[in-house]
Formats: C-alpha cells, structure tokens, sequence
C-alpha cells in the first residue's frame, strides 16, 4: 500500500513538473517561480532515486545526466528527409505559382479558385531533427545526415526542455522539426568558451549544430537549445533500425501498421482520435501543438502571391528583431491532398520552396590594410576590419582584390566602408562612405618589397582579371614577389597542394608546414610522402597519437582523383574549373576506346584494317570494365604531359592562351617533373573514374560559362556544380571559345570582354530559366 501511494505521488510530481515545462518552454506563458520548479524537480528526483522500481524513461527528471558517447549510431530514417528548392525573387515566385497550377490543372483541379491556397512558416536557422515516438513515447531522435541516413542524437534531445518526452497522446508518430540556439544564448557560450580560450562558434547554427553532435549530453543541457516542429511525416510507423532498451522492445513488438499522414483519409484515423482532421498544413501545424510540440507562432494562410510577398517583405525588416535567426520564409501548398498530387522531383517536394532572404550588407571600419602573399608570388591587400556579423556570421577581414580596385573604390585605412558577403564568398569591400571622413584616413600604397622575403615586386597588367566595368581602365594589375625562393610562396604552395579541393591532408594547417620547412623536413610537396613519424614527434604540437594521425591522413592520401591532383600542382591559371576541363577530356569516349584496345595489346590510331575485328574482340571485356574503374594515370601524366604543345592544351574547350602556356611551362620544367616522379615512387595514384554519361540538359552540354560578379541567389560551388552536372563546363576566361557569361552584381571586365565578343550573357533570372527549359 505504501509503495502504491509512492508511485501515485511520483506520477503526480512528473504531471505537475512536466505541465509547468510545458507552460515555460513551449506557451511561454510560466505560472510558478523558477524556484519552486526547480523544488518540485528536486523533490521528483530525490523520489525516483529512492525508488528505482518506479524508473521511466519519460520522466522529467531524464532529460539530464545521460552517459557520454564514444560515438554517434548511424541509423536509416522511415521516410526520405527532402529539402525545399530554393527560390530568391518574386519572379522564381510566379514561375513556381504557374508551374504547380498548370500540374493540377492537368489532374483536373483549377488551383485559381482555391480559397486559402498557401502555409507560409518562417525559415528557422538551425538544425533539422527527426523524432520518433512509439506509444506516445520518445523513442529516437535523429540529425537529417545525408536524408537517408542520419545520426542518433537521442541523449542530446532529451535535453532540450521544448521537446516533449511523451505525447498528450498515446501513438507511434515521426515529427521533423528545427532546434535552435538563442541569439541571447549565443553571446553568452561564446564568452564562456573565450575564458576558456576556446574559438567561439561564428553563428546560432553552427553553435546549435555544434551542441546537438556533443558527445556529453551534460554540456547539451548547459546550453539551453530551443525547438519549432512543422511537419508529421507519418503515424503508426514502425521501422527503426537501431538499439533499444527493453522497456522500449516491448513498445516496439506491437507492430503498427505503417501509414503516411498524407495518405490519411478525410476521417480521422482511430490513433488520432478526438484531434483535428488533417486535410491542411495548417491543420498539421494545430495538430503538432495539441500533440505538445512548439511551434513557430508566425505562420499564416495566404490567399494570394501578393499576399506571400508582402509576408516576406515584412519579415525581411523584422527579421532581427528575433531571438532565433532566419534565413527566409517556407511556402507550402496548403492542402494535404494537393501536396499529394504535387509529388517529388529526384531532390524536393515540388508542393513547397524555400524563398531565402537576400544577402546582407553591412557597414564596419576598415582597421588597417596588410598584404598577404599567395602561392602564385602575388601580393593581395586584404582589409582588417572591426568585427561585424554579415550574413550569419563575425567577419573581420576583407579581399580588396589589388591596387587598381583600392583605386577604384578610393578605399583609404580608417574608411567606414559597406561589406558585402554572399553565400560561400569571401567579405569583399563594395562601397565607401566618403562623408563620414573625418580627414584623419590615410591613402594606402601597395609595397615595393615583398613583406615576407623582401624580393623585388613587379606590378603586372591582368587584362582579365579587372573588377568592375565602371573602371576608366579596364585593365587590372596584380603585383609579384619575383624571387622564387620567397618562404611564403612556398608556404603558400604546400597549402594549397594539401587543401581539401587538392590532396585534403587533415592536420596540415599553415603553422605545420612552416614548421617542416624550417626544420629541413621538406622542401616541396612531393617530401610529405615520405615523412616519418620520428621526423614530427618532437616539433611542438606533436606527441605521439598527433603524429600517428598526421601519418594516417598522408597515407590515406595518396589516392587521389586526376582533377583534385591537376589543382593541387598549383599551376598558374590552373584552378579547379580546368582542371575539370582536362579530366574531361581523360574521361570522354575515345579514351575509353584508347585505353581498352591499348590494354588488349593494340595501339588504337595505328591498327591495320585486318587486326581492327579482332582487336575490337579483345577489348570489348575490357572496355566495359574500364566505365567503372579507377585508372592511374600519375606515369602517362609524366610521359605524355611534357610532349603537349600549347596548341594542343588550348584544342580543349575552356582553356584559354594563358592557361595553355602555363600548363606546357610547368610539365616542361625539369625540377617539376623530378617532383612528379618522387611522387610515383613514394606511391601516389591519380586515378580517374570513368563512367558513362547520363542524359543532360542541352542547354548546358558541352557548353562553356564564365562566372563574373557578386552572385545572389547562388552560391559559386552551387552554381558550378549544377553547370557541369548538366555535361557543360567552367572557365575562368572570357574567349571566343566561351558559350556563356553569367553575371551579378558588379561585374568584372569579364563582362565588357563578352559584349565584345558577342557572347551571350545571362543574369541569374535567365539561368534559372536555361536550367528549367
């Protein structure tokens, strides 16, 4: 009897603590003092310690104190987690209108006459999380992960005190929502972790990131994480694939029967008896709130397109006046059965987009103006600037490009200046605000040293590389080191040859090598291959597992794919988008058909009519394996690459005069050679894979584009990668060879270039619209 009246007492404390989490983290609306709240945890927890037959993994109490983790659980999620195509304009707005309205009016619906047509929610900076619950009950919480395969982060989510344990409902339901990180909350872990020298976390979402993959769910619950749900993917489902306790097998030996919310008839199934029908989003955002999830106050129904914009105009004033941050606003067609129709392309809902907020543009001081000297030799200026938060996170240093756009834009040390960061782009200076000079700046001169070695500089006319149209000249120069020994150049180059587009050595940041070239370790990049463990053990900042992992990570990269190994050589006028160029002439048909007969004992361009059937014969096994496999290519690269004149480097669309001459410059340099051939020795493999091409776009195929400008709605990689998906392929150059130039915002003498040349150039409306036809 004794123990019965103890369990009802634990069963009313968990209703009374759990009632009051709900009132403070999810309505806001608290109605006791912190306080008493935290006596009333107490009082539970003191309970359920002396009481441990009366254990439940739902209680209030268990939302802190899980054991930390070697690791993370890979687990395989019910359903497919999709993300929303991003639009950027009120144009990509209509054209998404028109598109799904003409796909319903093909299944007979006239959209028009749709009273609430559209759920508008506010696009939350964080991290998308999966929940699964089984009888009411929090079983799994997962990170997004590829969207197939996510991570479990179960202990870390029990924290967070928005999130409910147990549901007002006993059912099996998976709901997908966003936790966040406070803005308030964010300045506060960042001076915490300042104290303890730690670096702070750039923006709310990496911090809330950063905290949901902590190993230790006790640091997870000091940081106060937050959450909004949006969307119930199904009910009733039972499919997870990851370990359990056995209170939990118990739950899950019950079986439901799998059943998609959108595929919910108009009654309410029995397992969400006594909630609303759901036949809306709206309705699914009701239904998640009486379920005791948070949700976002600030969604609404929009009859209209007008209506959606004047919502995401509004909010892109309001925007800052929020604890969380927002990258944007979600549009979703409101019916449920519409949503359905809609359907999926390969990568998004085709019943939703996400229409992202411009980029920002801030104002800050520049501080001082320093030079950085890169791989190349060349003298860049870069601007120190007072710390400011551009675009979801703290800059404080900006390109100014060379002394010609310091010229241009009148740029002068103590200037008050307008930066700009858009997507993955470097800060760069776009504007001065001359009226706030106090007369106190001072003019800036590029030097006539080098800062590093002090080697002569040369200042040498780059007729392509010019900022802005607006210039007089429309030619740009760039400055020099001429002395081929300058120990930043050669920092420089190493760097680059071990970056992640090249052979991505984890550990070898700038302080390392510097540190192995002082210490006569190497000398040039071929010297990290045959690096000893007894060689770094004992330079600072190596022990012993620092030094195995440095050797693990050279070892594991001496695989490496023949584009990334082109870049990393770190040719002049070589980047990632020629490399790519020449990759593709590897990979293209005929080489296929070269490689296959060569390998069948054949030499393809001079076999006679009679061995032509039989060496087809030969190599037809071989060239079919050949589609898939990994081919090293490091010996032909040293044999053949020499013998290609510079004719023959620019018959390869893409590649350009300069290109062409730097290319045949450095595989016709003795020293670089010896380089390659170390390599070969040391057991570096440049493979390419070699795999048929699929059906592309023919806008894009075989086409050339050059990318010119401040882009907006796109990021570069992201704009680059749709390019050479569809079969086109990337210049850094402006030639009679080019298809297409692509501009933004103030663009370079790339842009006067094509008008000359006739070239068509698209803004980025009009590749949108290439990409949709």
């Amino acid at each position: 009897e004794k123990n019965k009246t103890i369990q009802q007492k634990i069963e009313k404390l968990r209703k009374e603590v759990d009632k009051h989490r709900y009132l403070y983290h999810v309505l806001d609306r608290p109605e006791i003092e912190d306080s008493v709240f935290d006596s009333l945890l107490e009082e539970l927890i003191n309970l359920e310690e002396a009481h441990p037959e009366f254990y439940s993994p739902t209680s209030p109490s268990q939302r802190v104190g899980g054991e930390v983790l070697d690791k993370f659980q890979k687990v395989k999620h019910s359903f497919r987690q999709w993300s929303f195509d991003d639009i950027f304009d009120f144009d990509g707005l209509l054209k998404w209108e028109e598109k799904i309205a003409k796909m319903l009016f093909k299944k007979g619906i006239d959209f028009s006459k749709e009273e609430l047509k559209y759920c508008v929610e506010l696009k939350i900076d964080g991290l998308k999380i999966i929940l699964e619950y089984q009888r009411g009950k929090l079983l799994q919480a997962a990170t997004r992960g590829d969207g197939v395969i996510g991570e479990d982060v179960t202990g870390n989510i029990k924290t967070i005190q928005s999130i409910p344990l147990e549901l007002t409902q006993e059912t099996n339901l998976i709901a997908v929502g966003e936790v966040w990180l406070g803005k308030k909350e964010l300045e506060k872990i960042n001076q915490e972790r300042q104290k303890n020298n730690e670096a702070p976390f750039a923006n709310t979402r990496n911090a809330a990131a950063g905290s949901i993959r902590q190993l230790d769910p006790k640091v997870v619950a000091r940081r106060k994480l937050d959450s909004f749900f949006y969307d119930i993917e199904g009910v009733g489902i039972n499919n997870v694939q990851y370990s359990i306790s056995n209170e939990d097998t118990k739950i899950k030996q019950e079986n439901k029967l799998a059943l998609s919310l959108r595929g919910i008839p108009k009654q309410s199934p029995p397992i969400l008896n006594g909630f609303v029908e759901v036949e809306t989003q709206i309705d699914e955002l009701e239904l998640l709130k009486k379920m005791g999830f948070k949700v976002n106050p600030y969604h609404r129904a929009c009859k209209t397109i007008k209506e959606i914009e004047d919502f995401y105009q509004q909010w892109i004033s309001k925007r800052d006046g929020e604890n969380y941050d927002l990258d944007g606003i979600v549009i979703k067609v409101n019916s449920k059965k519409y949503q359905d129709l809609l359907g999926y392309t390969g990568k998004a809902p085709r019943w939703g987009v996400a229409y992202k907020f411009p980029a920002q543009k801030v104002t800050t001081v520049i501080e001082d103006i320093f030079v950085q000297v890169g791989r190349t030799g060349a003298l860049t200026p870069v601007a120190h600037l007072r710390p400011v938060r551009v675009a979801g996170s703290v800059v404080s240093r900006a390109t100014l490009h060379n002394e010609d756009e310091i010229n241009r834009l009148d740029i002068r040390i103590g200037d008050t200046v307008i930066i700009q960061k858009a997507g993955d782009i470097i800060p760069e200076v776009v504007g001065v605000l001359k009226n706030l000079r106090t007369g106190r700046e001072k003019k800036f001169r590029m030097p006539q040293k080098c800062p590093v070695c002090g080697g002569e500089v040369r200042r040498e006319i780059m007729s392509s590389i010019g900022k802005s149209d607006k210039s007089k000249n429309k030619s740009s120069a760039a400055h020099y080191c001429l002395n081929p020994d300058c120990f930043a150049v050669e920092i420089q180059k190493i760097i680059h040859f071990v970056s992640k587009k090249g052979f991505n050595i984890e550990g070898l940041g700038e302080k390392i090598v510097e540190q192995l070239i002082q210490s006569g370790i190497i000398e040039n990049p071929a010297d990290i291959f045959e690096i000893k463990k007894g060689d770094i053990e004992p330079l600072e900042r190596f022990a012993e597992k620092s030094a195995d992992n440095l050797i693990g990570a050279i070892e594991k990269s001496k695989q490496i794919a023949f584009e990334k190994f082109i870049f990393a050589l770190g040719i002049r006028y070589v980047g990632e988008e020629t490399a790519l160029l020449i990759s593709g002439e590897i990979n293209n048909e005929f080489q296929i058909s070269n490689l296959a007969y060569r390998q069948a004992g054949f030499k393809f361009q001079t076999l006679p009519t009679g061995q032509l059937q039989q060496a087809s014969e030969a190599s037809t096994q071989i060239k079919s394996g050949l589609r898939n496999k990994k081919l090293n290519f490091l010996t032909e690269i040293i044999e053949k690459f020499p013998k290609v004149k510079v004719e023959d480097w620019m018959n390869i669309k893409g590649i350009g005069e300069k290109s062409a001459k730097s290319l045949f410059d450095w595989f016709n340099k003795e020293a670089n050679l010896e380089m390659l051939k170390k390599m070969e020795t040391l057991g570096v493999t440049v493979f390419s894979e070699i795999q048929p091409a699929g059906e592309k776009n023919s806008n894009f195929k075989d086409k050339t584009f050059v990318l010119t400008g401040a882009l907006s709605g796109f990021t570069r990689d992201e704009i680059k990668d749709i390019i050479r998906k569809e079969g086109g392929k990337i210049s850094s150059t402006v030639s009679a060879k080019t298809d297409f130039v692509i501009v933004g915002e103030d663009p370079g003498s790339k842009y006067e270039k094509a008008k000359k040349l006739g070239i068509t150039i698209l803004n980025e409306k009009s590749f949108r619209k290439m990409m949709q036809s």
